[in-house]
């Protein structure tokens, strides 16, 4: 007789039973673990949100940014749990303590070796049917910004010399050939 190999299924309360400072994310009952950022990552990430929160402040805005890690819920029945890089969100209704109940407005994910076909697949197609309103791709390694304007179902392309502008907002843009990331 030959053995059935039996497939997990994870929940939200397999996330919150992690042992401290191990991180994963969770989609359809499968964990992701997430590995520790680099100090690339980290830079990006804090430029990236200080750029938007210094935005939102001088233009006194609703919307409210915060980086990772933070916990997104996008749908009710608790079968995804991610903790994008950034996320920003405008409906102050859907942020609880313990994170985002249902879809940010922004999402940014600084793509690194070990989270690449996330970032570029599996969460690309969450936000999008989720309902965020953009996504950004910031790839340093390819040295690629991939822009998705889930609304105008437009996807631009840019790299680390360019000026990108976030679709969200009238008039924000990251000069990322500014950004010192070495």
């Amino acid at each position: 007789m030959d053995a059935v190999r039996q497939i997990e299924y994870y929940t939200i309360d397999d996330i919150y039973n992690l042992p401290d400072g191990q991180r994963a994310e969770l989609i359809d009952g499968e964990l992701y673990m997430m590995a520790t950022p680099g100090t690339i990552h980290q830079r990006l990430v804090m430029v990236l949100s200080s750029s938007i929160f210094n935005y939102i402040q001088r233009k006194k805005g609703d919307c409210e940014v915060f980086p990772s890690p933070f916990a997104v819920f996008l749908n009710a029945n608790n079968e995804i749990y991610l903790e994008p890089d950034i996320s920003v969100i405008c409906d102050k209704n859907k942020i609880t303590e313990k994170g985002c109940n249902g879809a940010p407005d922004w999402v940014i994910e600084i793509v690194s070796p070990s989270s690449r076909s996330m970032d570029y697949t599996k969460k690309l197609f969450r936000y999008r049917t989720a309902g965020v309103r953009e996504y950004w791709v910031v790839d340093y390694e390819r040295n690629r910004i991939m822009v998705y304007d889930f609304e105008q179902e437009e996807m631009t392309d840019y790299v680390f010399d360019d000026k990108v502008k976030a679709r969200i907002f009238e008039d924000l843009e990251i000069d990322f050939s500014s950004i010192n990331i070495e």
